[in-house]
């Protein structure tokens, strides 16, 4: 969001914070919990409220890995950063249980992920995976047939995989976080003339603050323009049905390479999401969240081909605006010659997957410089 001169002339108040974090997306939480935790008194600034980005509007799936399968990912970063993320996925998951045994309330539960091949070509890519998962001791199941029998090849199957409701688990880490939390606020110009203090200007407030973390994601390009060639807002879409008498499948599933994903809600309603390759034109580099009917009819047409037997009415469309990074893996580091402004960005619609302890690693990294490992910002260059 931009922020006109009618809104914010410069003479708003000035508030002095010790550790600002911009976005109050689960990774924005999680980054004030983690910083509450090394000693600092935290402020969110947030342009919506809690979680009405990407962070409410995804299917809450746990699934761990890379945004990409496992030999893929160890050809593309190499095997040490591939190990790494997924590693990194592992611990994320373990703070996301700690975190709702915790604070309570919010809906979890494990029931298991699968990836499905909707072709004889992507069977082979998904048998690939599982070798290269299992080489590395990860236990991923590979069954050469459809176990769901819906017309599928094959699949790799991940038991530990579950669900959650991501709205109730990004409330649940802010409440954990003790964070105070300024809502309707966006940020307009942020700098560091001085070495220990930066200036964040924002439509409520101008901040006087010792550490800022950028926790934007896709709407980082506009908060900084370093992250022009390095995050591009790509948007997701969803149907959900009404509540259905049976449930059609038991775990979270992903098929067309990744693109199309689904699970019952746990009120059992049918999600389906995905299908932006189908129309790429239309979903890459956007943050305007409507739904469209390109990418909806393709939702219905997944469900009609793959769930026949599913004859409840579509309750619901939405979309939400993710933020994918250059090479799909989030970046962590600081803004050049602005070495008090942090970022844990570009989580490439797997922020549920990764986001916890990525936000871990730059709060580590902002304050302590800590090596932030494959997740650093630094080898892009």
């Amino acid at each position: 969001m931009t922020v006109s001169i009618w809104q914010a002339n410069g003479t708003q108040p000035v508030r002095e914070v010790d550790f600002l974090v911009v976005g109050a997306g689960i990774v924005g939480c999680t980054a004030a919990l983690f910083a509450g935790q090394a000693g600092r008194s935290v402020v969110i600034t947030e342009m919506r409220d809690v979680a009405l980005g990407a962070s409410s509007r995804n299917a809450g799936f746990m699934i761990t890995g890379l945004d990409t399968y496992y030999h893929r990912g160890i050809e593309r970063y190499g095997h040490n950063a591939a190990r790494d993320l997924w590693n990194l996925s592992l611990k994320t998951h373990n703070y996301w249980r700690e975190f709702a045994a915790k604070a309570g309330g919010v809906q979890m539960d494990q029931r298991g992920s699968m990836l499905l091949a909707e072709s004889a070509e992507e069977a082979k890519e998904l048998e690939l995976d599982a070798r290269a998962l299992n080489a590395d001791g990860i236990e991923a199941i590979y069954h050469s047939r459809d176990p769901l029998r819906r017309g599928y090849f094959a699949a790799v199957e991940q038991p530990w995989d579950g669900a959650v409701q991501p709205m109730e688990l990004a409330r649940a880490v802010l409440s954990l976080s003790g964070a105070e939390l300024i809502a309707n606020n966006e940020v307009y110009k942020i700098e560091q003339a001085a070495p220990e203090i930066v200036t964040v200007s924002t439509r409520q407030f101008i901040f006087k603050a010792r550490h800022v973390l950028l926790c934007t994601n896709a709407y980082s390009p506009s908060i900084a323009a370093y992250f022009g060639d390095k995050v591009t807002p790509m948007r997701a879409q969803v149907m959900v049905t009404e509540p259905l008498p049976e449930t059609a499948i038991p775990v979270c599933g992903y098929s067309d390479y990744g693109y199309m994903y689904y699970r019952m809600t746990f009120d059992n309603r049918l999600l389906i999401g995905g299908a932006r390759n189908q129309a790429f034109d239309q979903e890459n580099d956007t943050t305007d969240d409507r739904t469209t009917a390109r990418v909806q009819g393709h939702l219905d047409d997944y469900m009609r081909r793959f769930f026949p037997e599913v004859t409840a009415k579509v309750d619901r469309r939405w979309a939400g605006i993710m933020g994918f990074s250059v090479d799909g893996v989030p970046l962590v580091g600081t803004l050049p010659e602005m070495p008090r402004v942090g970022f844990a960005v570009g989580f490439t619609g797997h922020g549920l997957a990764t986001g916890a302890a990525t936000a871990e690693r730059a709060v580590d990294y902002l304050l302590t410089g800590a090596n932030p490992g494959a997740v650093w910002a630094g080898r892009l260059g």
